[in-house]
């Protein structure tokens, strides 16, 4: 159900739990369903991820600034939630938290540099491809 379809208690179950919501918001998008409620899975306390579950069935689409830009506008997440959802939040959600996701010492270098003005652009402008230049593993793949 991609966690569109959760109530109250189990919003409070993936935060006793300390589990990572993995919100999908171009499968909502694509199969013309609600979106998940991350306003208050986030009030909860509960951490929140952002990805685009590319998959035939339910989500045959990649593009993840379509879904940051469906996180601001049907999520009604901030510039900043959507950025740690995107990157720290969906390292840790596979377990890879320790080694990816942020820029620190001993991480492993994986980064987009964004033609942008201000990370709120990038929430902004949809339908364009706004990547720069991709670092992956410290060495420019685009």
């Amino acid at each position: 159900e991609h966690l569109i379809a959760i109530q109250p208690d189990g919003i409070a179950a993936l935060k006793q739990g300390g589990t990572i919501a993995c919100l999908l918001p171009a499968t909502s998008f694509y199969l013309d369903k609600p979106f998940a409620p991350a306003r208050d899975m986030i009030a909860a306390g509960v951490p929140v991820a952002v990805a685009t579950d590319f998959n035939p069935g339910s989500c045959p689409g990649l593009n993840l600034q379509l879904c940051v830009n469906l996180a601001s506008l049907k999520y009604k997440m901030t510039p900043e939630e959507i950025l740690t959802a995107i990157t720290l939040n969906a390292a840790a959600a596979i377990d890879l938290a320790g080694e990816a996701g942020s820029l620190e010492p001993g991480k492993q270098a994986d980064l987009v540099i964004w033609n942008a003005p201000d990370l709120d652009f990038h929430c902004y402008r949809f339908g364009s491809n706004l990547a720069k230049k991709v670092i992956k593993k410290g060495q420019v793949v685009v």
